[in-house]
């Protein structure tokens, strides 16, 4: 079986409050991966304190799911081929609509995001999600800052502000990993807020209890501890890793879990 996709828990309703520090909690986040085998697709649990006992096998590209049924794909690249890649444009929308006509008329909210230690992201997205993406980003503090009509007026704002030195509007996975375990520069946070009238501000509890920074692995073994954005978190063998999610998209899952030597946590801040 071949794994086609995966979720977090991440999408659920945020809190009410009186626009004052909210902080997400109620324990780990729970996950699991979709697989896909004969044309089905199944979801495998992969919620705190699930056993996942897989090897990876050979990896190509996922293909993609139609209608609840996978349509495999056999081309090499991987996650995906050119074929069954998908570029949301919005993503790369500076206010000048990429897409043969602008949609976006709902109201969109721009957001500050920290990510430990000290990486500031500026960020935006339709009001009414907020906090799922936030969540699904694993942002450690964030900051509701400004509310527009829409997208179009939102990316324009969002771009003159990552276009400075302090800021910016993307964080990649092996980024966000280097601050797992560790504490979000409140000096700096404070700094950047004290320039803006936060509507709303949030302080993200992932549930993770960890003393120091997982290794990063790819692997679907070990104890499930939680999720932080598309990162599952394992215990194995007295050491914790993080594996990154897409990753494992497009790998074989075998019977058969390798035995082989795994870096320790230990010295896995490399000093």
């Amino acid at each position: 079986m071949q794994v086609v996709g995966y979720e977090t828990d991440a999408a659920s309703d945020s809190p009410e409050s009186d626009g004052g520090q909210v902080t997400e909690s109620g324990g780990p986040v729970g996950g699991g991966l979709y697989v896909a085998s004969g044309g089905s697709v199944d979801y495998v649990d992969a919620d705190p304190g699930t056993e996942l006992a897989f090897g990876l096998g050979e990896r190509r590209c996922a293909g993609t799911v139609h209608e609840g049924e996978h349509v495999a794909c056999d081309a090499a690249d991987a996650p995906y081929c050119d074929e069954h890649s998908g570029v949301w444009v919005c993503a790369r929308c500076t206010g000048t609509c990429l897409k043969d006509e602008m949609d976006c008329h709902e109201t969109h909210a721009m957001y500050l995001a920290a990510f430990a230690p000290d990486v500031l992201k500026v960020g935006v997205t339709r009001e009414w999600r907020l906090g799922t993406r936030l969540r699904e980003q694993g942002a450690d503090r964030a900051a509701h800052v400004r509310t527009f009509p829409d997208g179009r007026i939102a990316r324009e704002v969002e771009a003159e502000l990552a276009a400075g030195d302090d800021l910016v509007d993307r964080v990649r996975v092996p980024t966000k990993l280097d601050g797992f375990g560790r504490a979000v520069d409140e000096a700096a946070w404070e700094a950047l807020l004290d320039r803006f009238d936060p509507i709303e501000r949030y302080s993200f509890d992932y549930g993770l209890d960890l003393g120091e920074r997982p290794v990063a692995e790819t692997m679907a073994a070990g104890t499930v501890r939680g999720w932080k954005g598309r990162v599952l978190v394992l215990d194995r063998g007295g050491s914790t890793y993080a594996v990154d999610a897409r990753d494992l998209v497009g790998y074989e899952l075998t019977d058969a879990v390798p035995e082989r030597e795994l870096q320790s946590s230990l010295g896995a801040f490399g000093g």
